[in-house]
């Protein structure tokens, strides 16, 4: 084992690479909470509960996509890197795709499957790389801003922070009343957390903000810890039914929804992968050794989520908190996926997560997002316009895809007239059809 994961020649050891484990997955066990609440729309009330996902088998498929995706990319790329649902890729899926487009959920794992299968092709072919080349790195940049914005959107909702306002379409909301008050001090205990550089702030400022909730009667108290595994039965295989049906996945709607679930996770995995690995002084010099398996094991995942009942996976940037506490080999990346096994047991516990408990973890996770923002070159103005436009529009129209859409419709426009149209790729001019045909043809 130590011979596989090159310890030796990594300077580490099995202490170091349990610690970096299990650093990791306290950093991103929420994940475990969020995805469920998120991909159900808990937070939408007038939402018919039929056409909702069911949330015990969405937890269950959370843990096991989590836990086979980490396994891969420990064992294949032997990269101390772990892989669950994505967060922005979920709240595509639930308030896009299923919410505003009307596309059920059935349909849409579906979307996600079919994203994973050219993933693998891509990976397989090498040309994954050479896709992800051909997006501008300021777009890549603001996209991620942009979902940032978006979680953290959700999160202000789901508190009561912000409320609809019929005069300015939202507004300040009751800060007095009680869950509105949890999910304040979950925020500040969790921002708190952060400051101090506690690697599982997120987790710890959930866990606080529940045992708070029930102190004060806001949460009631779980009636057992440990209890029976959910079934996987009401979503595990589901993506395969809508193949029955060709007109429901060959259409432009659902080209949209492909393609945007295949760029966010692209671009989330890419750079994930960069900046941990560069992190744990696995590159060597600008090339990152193993980078094809660990795209392979990424885009297998995301297949293996489908078929389960989830979101697409994606490498998690938590892992960074792994690496710092010793992490360097794929020997941590495993132990993340047993930590993930072990907590299918726990799932009574879950009864304490509230909207208000959830909340502080998307908005603190849609800070650490927007931090990508720093990256774009603001005083071009043929970059600053499509990628303002990419990040505002995604939480002032509620779709991550339409503002995908208008910053790849502005791009090209912007710089061709700027005299640059050599610089763009020709893909960008494809997407640029794409997305105009989408407005054409898609938004009512």
């Amino acid at each position: 084992m130590k011979k596989y994961f090159q310890f030796d020649e990594l300077g580490t050891n099995y202490r170091r690479e349990f610690i970096g484990g299990l650093t990791t997955f306290l950093s991103m066990a929420y994940i475990l909470v969020v995805n469920p609440l998120t991909l159900t729309l808990n937070s939408v009330q007038d939402f018919p509960d039929e056409l909702r996902m069911d949330y015990g088998a969405v937890f269950v498929a959370t843990a096991l996509a989590a836990a086979i995706g980490s396994l891969m990319m420990g064992l294949i790329a032997k990269f101390p890197i772990a892989l669950a649902p994505g967060m922005g890729l979920n709240a595509f899926f639930a308030f896009t795709v299923v919410l505003t487009y009307g596309i059920p959920w059935q349909t849409a794992l579906t979307g996600v499957l079919i994203a994973g299968v050219i993933f693998v092709l891509l990976s397989l072919s090498g040309f994954r790389e050479k896709i992800i080349n051909a997006i501008p790195v300021q777009l890549k940049h603001a996209v991620g801003a942009g979902i940032g914005l978006f979680i953290a959107f959700i999160g202000f909702q789901s508190a009561g922070i912000i409320v609809n306002n019929d005069a300015t379409l939202v507004g300040l909301g009751d800060l007095t009343k009680g869950t509105t008050l949890l999910a304040i001090f979950g925020i500040l205990i969790t921002v708190l957390l952060l400051t101090r550089g506690v690697n599982a702030a997120v987790f710890i400022g959930m866990l606080a903000t529940a045992v708070v909730g029930m102190i004060f009667g806001l949460i009631d108290p779980p009636t057992k810890i440990v209890g029976a595994v959910p079934s996987l039965d009401p979503t595990f295989g589901v993506a395969f039914e809508a193949f029955s049906n060709p007109a429901d996945i060959f259409n432009l709607q659902m080209l949209v929804v492909v393609l945007t679930f295949l760029f966010v996770a692209f671009f989330d995995t890419a750079g994930t992968l960069i900046s941990v690995a560069n992190q744990a002084g696995l590159m060597k010099g600008d090339v990152l050794p193993r980078a094809g398996k660990g795209l392979f094991a990424d885009s297998m995942s995301i297949v293996v989520g489908a078929i389960l009942g989830t979101s697409p996976t994606t490498s998690y940037v938590e892992s960074s908190a792994g690496v710092a506490a010793g992490a360097r080999t794929g020997f941590s990346a495993i132990v993340v996926a047993v930590m993930f096994i072990l907590s299918l047991f726990f799932f009574p516990l879950l009864s304490v997560v509230t909207a208000a408990v959830t909340a502080p973890a998307l908005i603190v996770v849609g800070v650490l997002m927007v931090a990508s923002l720093k990256n774009i070159e603001w005083d071009r103005f043929e970059i600053a316009v499509p990628a303002f436009f990419t990040v505002i529009a995604m939480p002032l129209t509620y779709s991550i895809a339409t503002g995908i859409a208008i910053g790849f419709v502005f791009y090209p426009i912007t710089m061709i007239v700027k005299g640059k149209a050599k610089e763009v790729h020709p893909l960008m001019y494809f997407l640029f059809v794409v997305f105009l045909c989408y407005f054409i043809f898609l938004v009512e």
